[in-house]
């Protein structure tokens, strides 16, 4: 009886591993099919937004709305326009990357322009704002023809990811926020806490004077003295000296969005 019953658990035994052997060989090949019909959903995608890119390369040029579209249908995809940009031109002969081959030299280009002019601006205004400078100013600027060759229609969703393909190249340009405002950064100092609080006042007010931030922040003279002297060594804030009762400190940022406005 005992030997029977060693039997039968034995035979349980080998029954259940096999069946669990079979499940697991069965489970590998749903995911292998899976995977594959994923890989053949993406080749085909692609493919097709390649085309796209071909056939709507004049639209997506020129207008930005549309090709602010297709640039976030890139990314839900997992491909990078900006990529392209930055490795396109490595290799001539063998037809630039694959990001550049499968969308097409149109775009491509596009961005690679766009970050050459971006950089430009940035380059021939930073005695004027201290490497400090609204990214709707730069729009403006390359819309109207500033820096290199004539004007493009941009928006300022091009601006940023153009901005965001420089990084790769370690060029220390970056975006960051002051209060509500998207500013590139093209210095690579960082603003310490009390710069960024005064630089974020100035937008607001329109200026600031040391009283003011004594007033507001609950500063010592000291310490805003010591702020505002940074950031004048640093370009980022004009002074007005002869403003009364007391010298007033404005952005250049600020100075440029209202003539701009005005204008």
């Amino acid at each position: 009886m005992a030997s029977n019953r060693r039997g039968v658990g034995l035979s349980a035994f080998s029954r259940n591993t096999l069946a669990q052997s079979q499940y697991a060989s069965h489970g590998n090949q749903l995911r292998t099919a899976h995977a594959q019909s994923l890989r053949t959903q993406l080749a085909v995608f692609q493919s097709l937004l390649h085309n796209f890119s071909v056939t709507h390369a004049k639209a997506i040029r020129s207008d930005p709305v549309f090709r602010a579209e297709f640039a976030r249908m890139c990314n839900a995809i997992g491909v990078d326009p900006l990529l392209a940009s930055s490795h396109g031109r490595k290799d001539e002969e063998g037809g630039g990357s694959f990001w550049s081959q499968m969308l097409g030299s149109s775009v491509n280009d596009f961005y690679f322009e766009l970050a050459v002019r971006v950089v430009e601006v940035c380059r021939v205004t930073r005695a004027e704002n201290g490497g400090m400078i609204a990214v709707k100013e730069v729009v403006r600027r390359v819309q109207k023809g500033r820096g290199v060759g004539g004007g493009m229609e941009v928006s300022e969703d091009d601006v940023l990811r153009a901005v965001s393909s420089l990084k790769p190249l370690g060029s220390g340009f970056a975006i960051t926020k002051l209060g509500a405002k998207s500013m590139i950064r093209s210095v690579p100092k960082e603003l310490n806490p009390d710069q960024a609080t005064v630089l974020e006042a100035i937008q607001v007010l329109g200026y600031v004077s040391v009283s003011m931030l004594q007033l507001n922040l609950r500063w010592d003279r000291a310490r805003a003295v010591a702020v505002i002297d940074d950031l004048m060594a640093d370009s980022l804030v004009w002074v007005d000296a002869q403003a009364t009762p007391e010298k007033e400190y404005w952005s250049p940022t600020f100075i440029q969005d209202n003539s701009g406005a005005s204008g």
